[in-house]
């Protein structure tokens, strides 16, 4: 079987764990919106684990946060900011060459709950380039589902493990940065989970009612190029401008004369 197919049927078996999850939390009631389907889940008691993730210490050592956009995880990127916390969080599909938005808490024009929306934040926030970035204390993720063992399975777009993937490249995430999702309890799985080498594990979950700290979640050490495919690359300015020479894989050694 060849990579391709694997991933094929690894993101069949993805897909189908997140529609199964989207069902459980819109029969449960659990989001504010109309329906789970097709997103990050914005789930109920977001704002009580966000609470609950301001009592780890991971939380009170960080200094910078980068944070997904996700309407889920709101209340943790207003309360970082509230803290004097720098938080960045990405330009929507990583689309332009300075692909983060820095939130700079002494700096801030409107209260942290308004400058942590991703609409506002797009609108007051500059957007720099990972050279303008510092090392990240802690990574916040949103998911679709994750189990215990920090197996995370996102909404299904990559670009969260993208931006792991170069930050780790560019040296700014490494051993002391903590990975961490919020999600409601039904979207954490007590069963294995279908995952790729480029899939980012996280070391703690925190849902309303507690806090979860996995076991060696799996880390990619930077970009796997060969799971990227050229229009990926070339929509990412920040991937195009770093592609390695002859594309995905680099050309066999020529033959001995």
């Amino acid at each position: 079987m060849n990579d391709d197919r694997e991933f094929t049927d690894v993101d069949r078996e993805k897909q189908c764990v997140r529609e199964r999850v989207w069902g459980a939390l819109d029969a449960a009631g659990a989001v504010h919106d109309v329906t789970a389907h097709g997103r990050i889940p914005n789930f109920v008691g977001s704002e009580e684990a966000a609470e609950r993730l301001g009592g780890l210490a991971a939380w009170k050592r960080a200094g910078v946060v980068k944070a997904v956009p996700d309407k889920a995880q709101l209340p943790v990127r207003a309360r970082a900011l509230a803290e004097g916390k720098t938080v960045f969080m990405a330009v929507p599909r990583l689309a332009d060459r300075r692909p983060f938005y820095l939130l700079d808490p002494e700096a801030l024009t409107v209260p942290p709950a308004e400058a942590a929306s991703s609409r506002v934040a797009a609108a007051i926030a500059p957007k720099v380039a990972v050279d303008a970035l510092r090392p990240v204390d802690l990574v916040v993720l949103g998911s679709v589902a994750v189990n215990r063992a920090g197996v995370r399975i996102g909404k299904g777009a990559g670009y969260s493990d993208l931006e792991f993937a170069f930050l780790t490249e560019a040296g700014l995430i490494g051993d002391h940065t903590v990975v961490v999702t919020t999600v409601h309890r039904l979207q954490v799985l007590d069963e294995e989970l279908p995952a790729t080498l480029h899939d980012v594990g996280v070391d703690v979950i925190v849902t309303p009612e507690e806090i979860i700290t996995c076991s060696s979640p799996h880390r990619p050490s930077g970009l796997i190029w060969e799971h990227l495919d050229a229009s990926k690359i070339a929509s990412i300015p920040v991937l195009a401008a770093s592609r390695p020479p002859y594309g995905r894989t680099p050309p066999p050694p020529a033959c001995p004369a």
